[in-house]
């Protein structure tokens, strides 16, 4: 019986699998055009599988494929040109099962090269390098990336891989740059730390991610075998609401259904599964929070969007917005820079909230849970109440106030996850076009609740604040809202918590 599976190559036979066809058919048009290029894609975004499947369809079509990976490898063979170049021949020999790929007076990378023009001039062979962050800041592997490109731009006149295909997170355009800032490597006269050695390469732009459409292929397996009677294309949908496609992220929500949440295809069970990937720890998030800490401007740029609500343009030659959507983390949302899906925002928001909280800079919002948890039923109307009240008797705006503007979210965003932490569940909806309100929506039982974020820019601002949050609750179907808004005037006035009513619609609003 096939499974769901978040770890390794996903097999055809073993494991339930999104029908990339149309992906793999890009691929191989690129490679039938002769093209050299990389797949840089995040982490656990699907590259290894998508080689695999690639192989078999360009064997299919009559290339011979040479699939290396240099993983685990140790430093001996990166020592010198000799040492790798006889890794190099060794490792064709042995996938190719072919003892004319070793030849034991190739020492260099120049006689290296002839080596692989005569082998190229018997077949078509397309050269696979998986992993190939591994040795990206390695000197040696940069000589070998110039020896292909040379080989590339004459092959008209003398044989060479028909394609080369390199796959990695980092971009590997930028290996000599980043070499000279770690000190690896010094420029020589008149050489530019953006010359790259595979400045050759062609832009690989096809999508990775899952779309509605194609995560319902790899449930529409699963139906088969098990029957449940899912609505398929609504579970497709609420599945990529979540993760906007990131292959691990669909299938390990899935993993959980079948696993933990004994198949609960409903939305209750995605907002379930949510809940434990978003508790659990995994090299996803694992490398989330180092690469948060390693690169303290990405932090910071993110911080600022998901807890400030400082919007930001999206310009990709910033080198802070190029490592965030390298990392899969950013994304360009018309224009302006967006967090790539809903899991990475909220598992950033949960990271930036405990960071804070054991920050030991400021007081934080304590709530009672009993008084707005009875009965497993959560009252949001007390919750906020509470909140304006706790906020107002421990935070003295004359001392705290650009500490209270700056982190007005945290603050609430700590005191609600305090309450619903492992019984409820919330996220959130930045509004790319107004960055001065946020939509979180939480979940607690059976019962859902809309709360809008928002600070005070005058009673005409409020009142087109209501119709924001009435178009946001009309396209959810609901009833009630609430408006929580952040005054910072000098002088502000006092307004009263009140329920208002707009077209059979209500909303609880309160100022703090």
């Amino acid at each position: 019986m096939r499974k769901f599976n978040t770890t390794g190559n996903c097999m055809p036979d073993r494991h339930y699998m999104i029908d990339i066809s149309n992906k793999i058919n890009k691929i191989s048009r690129m490679v039938d055009e002769e093209k050299y290029f990389t797949i840089n894609r995040a982490r656990q975004y699907g590259k290894t599988t998508t080689l695999d499947l690639l192989e078999i369809r360009l064997i299919e079509s009559g290339y011979t494929v040479a699939y290396l990976s240099f993983e685990g490898l140790s430093n001996n063979y990166f020592a010198d040109p000799e040492s790798f170049c006889r890794m190099f021949m060794e490792k064709m020999r042995d996938y190719l099962h072919d003892d004319t790929w070793y030849d034991e007076n190739v020492d260099d990378f120049k006689p290296l090269g002839d080596h692989i023009g005569k082998m190229c001039g018997l077949k078509k062979i397309v050269l696979f390098i998986d992993e190939v962050d591994i040795t990206s800041n390695n000197l040696i592997f940069l000589y070998f990336l110039g020896m292909l490109r040379n080989k590339y731009l004459k092959r008209n006149k003398f044989p060479a891989f028909h394609s080369v295909i390199l796959t990695g997170v980092t971009d590997i355009k930028n290996i000599k740059y980043r070499m000279v800032e770690k000190g690896m490597t010094v420029l020589g006269n008149n050489e530019g730390s953006h010359n790259s050695p595979w400045n050759i390469a062609a832009d690989f732009d096809v999508d990775m991610s899952f779309s509605p459409e194609e995560i319902a292929t790899m449930l529409r397996q699963y139906e088969e075998d098990h029957c449940t009677g899912m609505d398929i294309m609504a579970i497709s949908e609420e599945i990529y609401s979540y993760t906007s496609g990131y292959p691990y992220m669909v299938s390990r929500l899935c993993q959980h259904i079948e696993e933990k949440l004994e198949r609960d295809w409903t939305m209750q069970g995605i907002q379930e599964a949510v809940k434990i990937l978003l508790a659990e720890k995994n090299t996803l998030f694992d490398d989330m929070s180092k690469n948060l800490e390693n690169y303290p401007e990405l932090y910071n740029f993110i911080y600022e969007i998901i807890i400030v609500g400082n919007g930001k343009s999206y310009q990709i030659d910033n080198p802070v917005i190029h490592f965030g959507v390298m990392f899969g983390y950013l994304k360009d949302c018309d224009g302006r820079v967006a967090i790539s899906n809903r899991i990475f925002e909220l598992r950033m928001s949960n990271y930036f909230i405990s960071k804070d909280e054991t920050s030991g800079v400021k007081k934080r919002l304590i709530p009672i849970q009993s008084d707005i948890i009875r009965n497993n039923i959560f009252d949001m109307q007390l919750c906020l109440e509470k909140f304006a009240a706790h906020f107002k008797e421990i935070y003295n705006p004359a001392e705290d106030a650009e500490f209270l503007e700056r982190h007005c979210r945290m603050l609430f965003l700590s005191y609600l996850k305090s309450l619903i932490n492992g019984r409820g569940f919330y996220h959130m909806e930045s509004q790319l076009d107004d960055y001065r309100r946020m939509d979180i929506v939480v979940d607690y039982g059976k019962k859902q609740f809309i709360v809008e974020l928002k600070r005070w820019y005058g009673d005409g601002a409020h009142t087109k604040a209501y119709d924001q949050l009435l178009g946001y609750m009309e396209a959810r179907g609901a009833c009630e809202g609430y408006l929580l808004t952040f005054n910072f005037s000098k002088n502000p006035k006092f307004y009263e918590p009140k329920w208002i009513e707009i077209n059979g619609r209500r909303i609880f609003d309160i100022i703090v």
